[in-house]
């Protein structure tokens, strides 16, 4: 008890001495004391034509050092009676007052302005906007359709959204994340169209980060979850500005970062995992049989193994009479059952996977598909696994990849290690459990507070017209129920009606 008072004390004295600090007025010798040791930090000293004196103060490696002569120097140089302020007119020109905010402009690409004669300080904004260009996205690749993707200049970002939807009902809130980092958020969504409680509900959970670096999009997504240790991801990771601009029209909120080309998409649900941007590209049968691929490749990786393992340990009595014929021929001669036989190849091929994608471009490629031919090939001649279980392995792994998020992938691996512990205890029983529980925890999962196993729990009949299949476009005059946004309608003719 008198521990926790003595911190208590020494809390509030730290408080107390970081709250003098931050309102400590701005001088020449504080900010030398900040930029020590820092070699990109330069402190100028200059005079202008009529012998008044001014000092700068920036970091070279975050400034426009081009501009820095033309825009701030030479104006000041030749300012004759004029004040400091009135010179500079191409630039964002701030007045800083305390020490915390003068160090926080410098940091973020500002140029720091001393009056010696008036003793003024004052904040021009000259950050360096160096970017790479717009390229193609190499995580949501479209034969046809828009190629731009997103950038680590959020500027750049919201600029290739606003371009797309050019209304002044696209609102976008400014955060600040991270209290090492001071990452620059910014929330987008439209006016009238976004339901207020899940833009509240988004505000706030923004507003609550409470941490040191936060670098990109995951670290705030973790923060936000509302649910952590869930498999599934309750925040779409897109880089991909045509399908921000659809999200948002359909009334969900867009989360931008800076440095970072990976924007976060919310609320969303399960299905919208097994969407891709080609799906509305596409004419409506092929992107509906598309995405019922989709569900079923998912379906088979997390199955395949656990079934073959169920059936050959429990149920043979259940396989075909010809095909038995074949596993009996390849398990034969085999030392393992057909759980450590099963568990042990999707390891090689866990390993062989995340080899390929550790390794360069051009080596990846030669891995993945020679690593998995001789290993498989070496397997089975050397007597550890059967041909059958090689071939069902290579579906089930080629089955995982068409899911279109990566992070699904993912946890569809885990999941299939999951079933297959449980099939080989309790056979096609466990691999019927394993789905339940599967089912159980997804309707049990929310995204900023809404149901994430919309419209199937609860139900949404009209929404199911882009659900496992994508109905026409011109079927879809309706906003998603589940969303509950403002305006329903998504053509003119039909507002205000229900």
């Amino acid at each position: 008890m008198f521990r926790k008072k003595k911190r208590t004390a020494a809390n509030q004295k730290k408080n107390e001495e970081m709250n003098r600090i931050t309102h400590e007025a701005v001088t020449l010798d504080l900010l030398k004391q900040a930029t020590a040791k820092m070699d990109d930090a330069k402190i100028v000293q200059r005079q202008t034509n009529n012998g008044a004196s001014f000092s700068l103060v920036y970091i070279q490696t975050l400034i426009d050092k081009e501009r820095l002569n033309e825009a701030i120097i030479q104006p000041l140089l030749q300012s004759g009676d004029q004040a400091f302020i009135q010179c500079i007119s191409t630039c964002s020109v701030l007045r800083i007052h305390s020490i915390e905010e003068a160090k926080e402009h410098m940091l973020f690409g500002a140029v720091l302005i001393h009056d010696h004669e008036n003793n003024e300080w004052w904040a021009v904004q000259l950050e360096n906007t160096l970017s790479r260009a717009i390229e193609n996205s190499e995580t949501e690749t479209i034969m046809y359709g828009p190629k731009d993707s997103f950038t680590e200049r959020i500027e750049q970002n919201v600029f290739m959204i606003r371009r797309r939807l050019p209304v002044t009902e696209l609102k976008a809130e400014k955060f600040q994340a991270g209290s090492n980092t001071k990452t620059q958020v910014q929330m987008l969504y439209i006016e009238g169209i976004a339901n207020p409680d899940i833009v509240e509900i988004a505000r706030e959970n923004i507003s609550k980060v409470n941490f040191d670096l936060i670098l990109e999009a995951s670290n705030l997504s973790a923060f936000m979850d509302d649910h952590t240790h869930s498999l599934f991801p309750q925040f779409m990771q897109t880089d991909r500005p045509d399908s921000c601009a659809y999200s948002l029209g359909l009334g969900k909120i867009v989360i931008l970062l800076n440095d970072t080309p990976f924007a976060l998409i919310a609320p969303i649900t399960f299905f919208h995992l097994f969407q891709s941007p080609e799906d509305y590209v596409h004419r409506w049968v092929i992107a509906s049989f598309l995405r019922t691929l989709r569900y079923l490749s998912f379906f088979i990786a997390i199955t395949l193994i656990p079934l073959y393992v169920a059936l050959t340990t429990y149920h043979y009595q259940m396989i075909p009479l010809q095909i038995l014929y074949v596993l009996m021929e390849s398990r034969s001669k085999l030392p393992f059952t057909p759980f450590w036989e099963s568990l042990i190849m999707l390891i090689i091929i866990e390993i062989i996977k995340e080899a390929s994608l550790r390794m360069p471009t051009k080596t990846s490629q030669t891995i993945g598909v020679i690593g998995g031919i001789v290993i498989g090939q070496a397997a089975v001649e050397a007597g550890f696994a059967s041909k059958v279980l090689i071939v069902l392995v290579g579906i089930s792994a080629i089955a995982c990849f068409l899911v279109p998020n990566y992070l699904v992938t993912k946890a569809t691996t885990v999941l299939q290690f999951l079933i297959l512990i449980l099939a080989s205890f309790y056979g096609i029983l466990g691999i019927a459990f394993g789905l339940i529980l599967l089912l159980a925890h997804l309707n049990g999962l929310s995204s900023l507070k809404q149901p994430f196993f919309a419209p199937v729990s609860p139900l949404y009949w009209r929404d199911w017209k882009d659900l496992f299949v994508r109905a026409p476009l011109p079927w879809a005059k309706l906003r998603p129920e589940y969303l509950k946004t403002v305006k329903k309608w998504r053509v003119s003719k039909g507002e205000g009606s229900e």
